[in-house]
């Protein structure tokens, strides 16, 4: 495809790694400065999560979960500059950032059910993304877009990671407590999301690594924005 071809062409950037390492502020700052959609799939997968806690379904019973995966009605707003998820018409953007749902939310996204459901659902998002997507999550590049036009993994040292996440926390007024046992299940859930059997948490074949641990945000939204911009032919909106 030329030059001309990829300026006129839906773009899907895919950009994959662990949690902490800033993937939805990075994905959706790259996805505003080039006037892309921005998916939030992780915020997806807590949806179904938040929903399977709230009707009393059994997460750790993945026959159950399978069985109820069907039923609730998830819809993500992919507008960069205000993105919003909601469950059977509740804004759920809230709620799903919860304790209990990141307790769980490994569980039922191993469930090979949830991920079918949720995959068609994300591809059809970037479907009717006019200009093209920004697309964040544990498996972009290798499952749900592996033609993506630009495929990164974002990944930073645990360290890093972990005080990144105590930040944000802490911005909120999280208890000290809290901080500590979320940073423990930090390291928890990358051992559940990188072991699982369905759609494991791996650097995509033809995936662009990158090191966040020593660079600032907008050192690493400059990096993909110009990477996105070379491989795709796009400019800065």
């Amino acid at each position: 495809m030329d030059t001309a071809d990829q300026a006129h062409a839906p773009v899907v950037v895919a950009i994959d790694g662990p949690s902490g390492s800033g993937k939805s502020t990075v994905s959706r700052a790259v996805a505003a400065r080039l006037g892309l959609s921005f998916l939030d799939t992780g915020a997806m997968y807590r949806a179904m999560t938040w929903w399977m806690l709230t009707n009393d379904v059994d997460v750790a019973d993945a026959d159950a979960v399978t069985v109820a995966c069907g039923k609730p009605v998830i819809v993500s707003g992919t507008d960069a500059e205000g993105p919003t998820i909601t469950v059977d018409g509740q804004d759920v953007s809230g709620p799903i950032r919860g304790p209990e749902v990141t307790a769980h939310v490994s569980a039922v996204s191993a469930v090979p059910a949830v991920r079918t459901r949720l995959v068609e659902l994300q591809r059809g998002c970037a479907e009717v993304a006019e200009r093209g997507i920004v697309a964040e999550g544990r498996d972009m590049g290798s499952v749900v877009f592996p033609d993506a036009t630009v495929k990164v993994f974002l990944t930073a040292s645990e360290a890093a990671r972990a005080q990144r996440r105590a930040a944000e926390l802490r911005a909120k007024g999280v208890d000290e407590a809290t901080i500590t046992a979320m940073a423990a299940d930090l390291a928890r859930r990358d051992a559940a999301d990188s072991s699982r059997e369905t759609a494991p948490l791996t650097q995509a074949a033809g995936a662009v690594l990158v090191d966040t641990s020593e660079l600032t945000l907008e050192q690493v939204i400059g990096r993909i924005a110009a990477l996105v911009e070379e491989r795709a032919g796009l400019s800065a909106v």
